[in-house]
């Protein structure tokens, strides 16, 4: 299954890339242009827990955007379509479309552009969460006997244009007496068959309110600092107090950034194993067991609380803008972090982030349509490189202006889409900079430079000036570049305009210069020997987690050719040979992970507690204990380090037995 993944990976990828010459950037999702724009949705559901149906009738409300016989909306394989209609009653002929989980309709005459015109779909189907996802290996969908979800990527209902084409809608859901429907919107109840509840959620605004939950008992609300959030939770119920907490403290400073939210108060809904970590509906937060651990997520809080802003107030004209989205939502991580523990606390974010936005070199974010949905290299690039890209303008324009930035763009398109073009507008207005370069740099192409820098320092009647050159292999590149001139006494800064593959500057200093920094703060996206590294070891990783071990040791390899010294690089290769039971190799990269740079420290203690573990297999008990002690005397912790080198101590690890 795999290996078939990757395959689809690849065939939309270059039917994207052969179509995106002929059809231009707003039809690279191998599509044809959206015909209609759809207004609302009038939804009346059935949920069966105990035989995990749906059962429903969605009426659609759309305006034409040309005149057109011939329409596709989108509709989970797992549900079967029994029939569409007309405003007229008469039946619609609908052919599905398996591969790409569509639902392809014939009209029996033309639509008038811009007359508004409705569809009935009346459909149903089993949902245990086992179905075939329109986002491969991810749940987005399951009716179980206790707790059900449905969420809008699930395509539980028909979708036209996917996250872009935002609606308003009208949700009725029945269900038998004892549950409860959580979903976005106002609700009240119905009157409803015997033995049943009907629940309704209306929502006015256009936006993206297609998400429920049933649950039952009754929710758990966690009050502070003026903000309520209530909680359906199971496997995580001693979580409330906590993450209520904190989904107050960063609820409330992003009010101060962004403005108000849609909804100050929201639900949170535990989902499952398989799901994604967080997704963020209108009011509504869906949660996994894994997503919220057994220590509150900070990062994961800010990422879903601040797409009540990115994603349901204003959200991308089309998926090629989506890093507006995705990025935003990341960067709200960066802020409160930066708000929580200081500036210094973002350091080690950023550099993160730059080390993922550079694991994609294509396609450049003006393309990101081309990226399947929730894959590692649509998470790098819109949410990774956005969020760079957005730390980078923060640089250009100063804080002030970034922050007024933040602000305005909510404000002004409040309830509608908006694309890459009017946030380049608004902040060009708010820095009274012209900033087409950037843009066109960042977003619209790929690709990102390598600093080189020569430099000599001369003796003048004043003190000293240092003149140099700073080259790259970028021809169209253009950056203010900030250069630190550590001296005998304060140190300098300049911001040296790099333009083109070289540029030259000259810096006068009092105190005699003893060396110069290039992008001491690490704001430009750039390679340099230490981020190949960082980046090939990432990508390693990315390929280990689907079970690509041959890839992945491709990448770890490449790490090594450029630092033979480093630990992770080394630690990742003895990870690889240990899954697959070679302890030997394994054991030689350990080894050569304690001799490295150490860097990250924790490769020391996992190293001696992995050596532990293969001396243990290999019953050299005495050498295995002599492993695990040292791991307790580095008192590194990380992820548990000290209590699993505790317990073997003790006790013998013992290999997983193979039952296949």
């Amino acid at each position: 299954m795999k290996k078939r993944f990757k395959l689809v990976k690849f065939v939309l990828a270059a039917l994207a890339a052969v179509t995106a010459p002929i059809t231009g950037l707003a039809q690279e999702r191998g599509q044809p242009r959206q015909r209609i724009d759809v207004q609302s949705y009038l939804i009346d559901a059935q949920i069966d827990p105990r035989a995990q149906t749906l059962n429903a009738t969605a009426l659609v409300r759309f305006i034409p955007q040309e005149e057109t016989s011939a329409l596709s909306f989108e509709l989970n394989n797992a549900l079967n379509l029994t029939k569409v209609v007309d405003e007229d009653g008469r039946q619609v002929p609908a052919s599905r479309m398996q591969q790409d989980m569509t639902v392809r309709l014939s009209l029996p005459q033309p639509l008038q552009k811009g007359k508004v015109a409705a569809l009935t779909f009346v459909y149903d189907g089993k949902l245990t969460g086992n179905e075939e996802s329109p986002v491969f290996g991810i749940k987005f969908a399951a009716i179980h006997p206790d707790f059900s979800y449905l969420m809008y990527p699930a395509r539980w209902f028909p979708v036209n244009d996917y996250t872009a084409d935002r609606f308003s809608s009208d949700l009725k859901v029945t269900v038998p007496a004892g549950y409860i429907v959580v979903a976005s919107g106002n609700d009240s109840t119905e009157t409803a068959p015997a033995g049943m509840t009907a629940f309704r959620f209306k929502f006015d605004e256009m936006s993206f309110p297609g998400s429920f939950a049933v649950v039952r008992g009754e929710a758990k609300p966690v009050s502070s600092g003026g903000v309520t959030t209530f909680f359906y939770l199971r496997e995580s119920s001693d979580m409330a107090g906590a993450y209520g907490e904190e989904i107050s403290r960063v609820m409330t400073y992003l009010t101060s950034l962004y403005g108000l939210p849609p909804k100050k108060n929201l639900t949170v809904v535990e989902t499952e194993a398989g799901t994604p970590n967080g997704y963020s509906a209108p009011g509504l937060l869906f949660l996994s067991p894994k997503g919220i651990g057994k220590q509150v997520n900070m990062k994961l809080v800010a990422n879903q609380v601040a797409r009540q802003w990115w994603g349901t107030l204003v959200s991308p004209t089309t998926r090629n803008h989506i890093w507006l989205e995705n990025g935003l939502a990341r960067y709200a991580e960066f802020l409160y972090l930066e708000h929580v523990n200081g500036p210094s606390a973002l350091e080690g974010e950023v550099h993160d982030t730059y080390v993922e936005a550079l694991t994609v070199d294509q396609p450049p974010l003006m393309q990101a349509s081309r990226l399947e949905d929730y894959s590692p290299e649509f998470w790098a690039a819109t949410a990774g490189k956005g969020a760079a890209v957005l730390h980078m303008l923060r640089g250009v324009i100063g804080d002030e202006n970034f922050l007024k930035v933040l602000k305005a763009f909510p404000e002004k398109f409040a309830w509608k889409s908006a694309s890459t073009a009017d946030f380049q507008k608004l902040s060009e207005e708010i820095s009274g900079q012209g900033l087409n370069w950037f843009f066109l740099q960042w977003i619209e192409s790929s690709g990102a430079p390598e600093f080189k820098m020569e430099y000599t320092v001369f003796r003048t009647q004043k003190g000293f000036r240092v003149m140099g050159k700073i080259s790259q292999d970028l021809d169209t590149f253009r950056m203010p570049v900030e250069l630190r001139i550590d001296t005998e006494g304060n140190p300098e800064e300049k911001k040296v305009e790099v333009v083109g593959t070289s540029s030259e500057f000259v810096v006068e200093t009092f105190g005699k210069p003893r060396n110069v920094v290039l992008d001491p703060k690490g704001r430009v996206l750039r390679f340099d020997n230490p981020m190949r590294v960082a980046v090939a070891i990432r990508r390693g990783e990315q390929f280990a987690e689907v079970g690509e071990f041959n890839d992945a040791l491709k990448e770890y390899q490449k790490a090594l050719e450029v630092s033979r010294n480093s630990s992770l690089a080394h630690y990742r290769v003895g990870e690889l040979f240990f899954l697959q039971n070679n302890y030997q190799s394994a054991a030689n990269e350990f080894r050569e992970a304690l001799s490295g740079d150490l860097d990250p420290k924790w490769t020391e203690v996992w190293s001696h507690i992995n050596l532990g573990k293969i001396f243990d297999i290999t019953d050299q008990r005495e050498r295995a204990v002599n492993e695990y002690r040292q791991a307790l005397r580095t008192k590194d912790n990380t992820q548990g380090a000290i209590e699993e080198a505790g317990k073997y101590v003790n006790q013998k690890f013992e290999r997983p037995r193979n039952t296949n």
